[in-house]
């Protein structure tokens, strides 16, 4: 059975979405692109044609599209300014949503999409899709096993020259909220620990083409006496990082090193004496299920799944909301200068 969908935002982000559905047949079987729904009909229009999407109603109204196609989900790929309208149109009109990141413009605005979800008996979920990754599924079952022994920090660096113009060039706390929040999840995924306190200092440095901060660094007090730090720049020009970040995971008995990309380094002490004990190199096995880690693919499997079965998934909105606490939590502590408290949602 193919699901009726409409596309609702068909700027460049949209084309992920679209090849992850066409590119795997397990989506392609299951997904129907029936609208496509921008406030420039031609953007809409060359988007459908690109796509070879011929029968699509195209449209202004995401409320007048859903009920034209019949559809029963909705992907959200707008502005997160506008983000809040249209997971509330999607939801009046009966859809399971699929938003993009980040899941709303404010902590007020998610937790009334949760209430709205809610209330409406349909799932609400955020394309958290470093999640779905190969590196950090093997990440997480490698704390998991306990090969280093009790996870004790998280370390995190991301610097990229990343030259986007449009709506980031004038964003504020553009890399807190449209990108660290990758991270910051994916950190909270791994770790499996929850987010207590967060001290952050935002920058924008010279030389940035940016028009507010592009830099941050934050210290996130976490449960069980763990450590995750991050530091970031969206404006850092040679030496780039993988866009997944470096990782540097401690444990109690041994380190991980992780480029973000195909290098996994891990040693543990091998020896109970010394100044500096001896160590040994430690094998990091691959991602414990492969089918789950392709992506903006896997995520949608996984909110198609929910959809049919009724279990919520990995990134429903109310656990991703905790992801978006972290966010918010650290521009407020940047603009405050001071350490904040994160409430437990």
């Amino acid at each position: 059975m193919r699901r009726k969908t409409v596309l609702c935002g068909c700027g460049a982000m949209a084309k992920g979405w679209l090849r992850a559905v066409a590119e795997h047949e397990g989506l392609r079987d299951r997904i129907e692109i029936a609208g496509l729904v921008d406030l420039n009909l031609d953007t809409a229009r060359a988007l459908a044609d690109e796509f070879g999407l011929s029968g699509a109603v195209i449209g202004s109204d995401l409320g007048q599209v859903i009920d034209e196609t019949g559809a029963e989900l909705v992907f959200d790929v707008v502005v997160p300014v506008a983000r809040a309208a249209v997971v509330e149109t999607a939801l009046a009109h009966g859809c399971h949503v699929l938003s993009e990141k980040p899941m709303a413009a404010s902590l007020d605005e998610a937790e009334a999409m949760l209430k709205r979800a809610k209330a409406a008996g349909r799932i609400h979920a955020v394309v958290q899709n470093r999640r779905y990754i190969p590196g950090i599924r093997r990440l997480k079952a490698f704390v998991e096993s306990g090969a280093i022994g009790d996870l004790t920090g998280i370390h995190c660096d991301f610097f990229i020259g990343a030259h986007f113009g449009g709506f980031r060039d004038v964003m504020e706390h553009v890399l807190l909220l449209d990108m660290a929040i990758h991270t910051f999840d994916a950190a909270r995924f791994v770790s499996g620990k929850a987010p207590l306190a967060v001290y952050a200092h935002e920058t924008n440095p010279a030389g940035s083409w940016y028009r507010d901060d592009a830099s941050a660094f934050a210290i996130f007090e976490m449960a069980d006496n763990v450590t995750f730090t991050y530091r970031g720049s969206w404006c850092a020009e040679g030496a780039n990082t993988s866009w997944e970040s470096q990782w540097r995971i401690t444990g109690a008995k041994g380190t991980l090193l992780w480029d973000g990309a195909d290098s996994f380094i891990a040693r543990r002490v091998a020896e109970d004496e010394g100044f500096l004990r001896a160590q040994e190199e430690i094998t990091v096995p691959g991602a414990p299920d492969l089918s789950e880690t392709h992506g903006h693919a896997s995520v949608i499997a996984a909110f198609l799944t929910a959809v049919e079965t009724g279990t919520p998934p990995e990134t429903a909105g109310d656990d991703n909301i905790r992801s978006l606490a972290m966010v918010f939590a650290a521009i407020e502590s940047a603009e405050r200068r001071a350490r904040v408290a994160i409430s437990p949602l």
